[in-house]
C-alpha cells in the first residue's frame, strides 16, 4: 500500500513537470488543448478518483445543456473542456477538506474556495486554454452576486461558468454520480427550480431541466 502511494505520488510529480514547460511548447490548436486536458485529468484521477468521475459527469451535463441552448459547436466544445477542468484547482486542496464538503470550518472553506483561482492560474501560461479560464474561475459565482471569487452577478458571469455552476451543483449535491440515485427526477428538478434566479441563471436551469427530459410536466413548474 505504501509503495503504491509512493508510486502514485511520483507519477503525480512527473505529470506536473510535463506541464511546466515554456508556453511556446503549446500550439493554440484543439488537438493540443485536448492533450493538455488529458494530462490534467490524469492528475485529477491520481488526486481523487471521485473528483475524476465528478468532472466527467459535469462535462456530460454541461454539453447537454449547451446543446439545448443551441450554442455554436465551438462554444459547446469550450464548455466541455472547461467542465472537465472546472475543479482542477482542487488538486491543491487536501483530501481531508474535500471529503468534508460542504461541512467546512471557516478556515477550511477559505482553502476550498481558492480552487477556482488555483485552477485558472494553472492554465494561464497555456495559449490554447486561455478561453477556458473565465469558465473555470467563475463556476462558483451566483446569479444574485453572492458567489465567489469575484461576486459577479447575472450576465456578468460568463455563460460557460453559469452552465457549469448548475451541472456542478446537480452532480455534487442533488444526485451525485458517485452515489446511488437517492432522489427522483421530480425532487431534483424542484430543488433546481428553488435555486433559479438566486444561485443560478433561470435560462440555464430551464435548459438543464429540458436536458433531463422533464420539460413538459406542468406540475413541476408551479
Amino acid at each position: 500500500m505504501l509503495l503504491q502511494r509512493i508510486s502514485d505520488e511520483r507519477q503525480f510529480i512527473v505529470y506536473m513537470l510535463t506541464l511546466m514547460q515554456d508556453p511556446e511548447t503549446y500550439a493554440g490548436d484543439m488537438e493540443t488543448a485536448n492533450g493538455i486536458i488529458d494530462n490534467f485529468m490524469k492528475l485529477i484521477q491520481l488526486k481523487n478518483a471521485k473528483l475524476f468521475l465528478h468532472s466527467h459527469q459535469v462535462a456530460n451535463y454541461a454539453v447537454s445543456v449547451a446543446a439545448k441552448m443551441r450554442l455554436p459547436r465551438e462554444e459547446i466544445e469550450r464548455i466541455r473542456m472547461a467542465s472537465l477542468l472546472h475543479d482542477v484547482g482542487q488538486i491543491t486542496v487536501p483530501n481531508q477538506i474535500l471529503s468534508k464538503v460542504p461541512y467546512l470550518s471557516t478556515r477550511e472553506m477559505s482553502v476550498y474556495k481558492n480552487h477556482c483561482n488555483a485552477g485558472s492560474w494553472m492554465l494561464e501560461n497555456i495559449p490554447s486554454c486561455q478561453e477556458l479560464i473565465p469558465y473555470i474561475r467563475h463556476h462558483h459565482e451566483r446569479f444574485d452576486g453572492a458567489g465567489y471569487p469575484k461576486r459577479l452577478k447575472g450576465v456578468n458571469i460568463p455563460l460557460g461558468g453559469r452552465i457549469i455552476a448548475v451541472a456542478n451543483h446537480y452532480d455534487r449535491f442533488i444526485n451525485p454520480c458517485i452515489q446511488k440515485w437517492v432522489k427522483t427526477k421530480d425532487e431534483a428538478v424542484r430543488e433546481l427550480l428553488s435555486l433559479s434566479g438566486t444561485a443560478f441563471d433561470p435560462e440555464v436551469v430551464r435548459a438543464f431541466i429540458d436536458a433531463l427530459g422533464i420539460d413538459n410536466d406542468p406540475i413541476l413548474l408551479r
